[in-house]
């Protein structure tokens, strides 16, 4: 029995990962991760890294974040605690969706998941205070091979749901995409 449901999103290789659980008096299980269920969407690795984060206030944005090859990575969020607006931008130079964006709300109610696929961007804005977030990554983080587009980029143009109460120095002074931005070739 699956404890999973795989959905494709309009960007191509973006899926949403909705998880079943199983609930009694004491509470419910929930399965996070199975390689066997997940590898027909994409995951076909082991995974190489787990971070977890947690974001004080609602409407903070942490990203958009990517690494680049030979180091891109698949990876999942999931949000264990409030409610996010998780977004992933395609940046795959080749990719019909070249630059679009695709945002869903990732809570600790809904069971909910992104799997985004390498050569996506991905940030998040928090719609409540307290916000605790996991990542299993394919790949640990290599610095050489970091990179980010600025949240407020005009070319890309997200819709963020609240006021931005809160950016990194690092997130608010990344650059904007340029017309020499050819995408990430796979």
């Amino acid at each position: 029995m699956s404890r999973f449901t795989l959905t494709d999103l309009p960007l191509s290789g973006l899926k949403l990962l909705q998880r079943h659980s199983l609930s009694d008096s004491r509470g419910f299980f929930s399965r996070f991760f199975c390689a066997d269920e997940l590898a027909d969407a994409g995951w076909n690795c082991p995974i190489a890294q787990i971070n977890y984060t947690l974001t004080h206030h609602a409407g903070s944005v942490r990203g958009l974040h990517f690494q680049r090859p030979p180091h891109g990575e698949v990876k999942i969020v999931s949000c264990l605690k409030g409610e996010i607006f998780d977004v992933a931008v395609d940046l795959r130079a080749d990719s019909a969706t070249f630059l679009h964006w695709h945002a869903e709300i990732l809570s600790d109610k809904n069971f909910k998941s992104l799997l985004i696929p390498e050569g996506f961007a991905h940030g998040f804005q928090t719609m409540t205070d307290d916000c605790e977030l996991i990542y299993l990554h394919s790949e640990p983080f290599h610095s050489e091979s970091e990179g980010a587009v600025n949240i407020a980029d005009p070319r890309i143009a997200i819709k963020w749901p609240l006021e931005i109460s809160e950016i990194s120095e690092r997130d608010k002074n990344c650059l904007m995409i340029n017309d020499t931005f050819g995408g990430i070739l796979l």
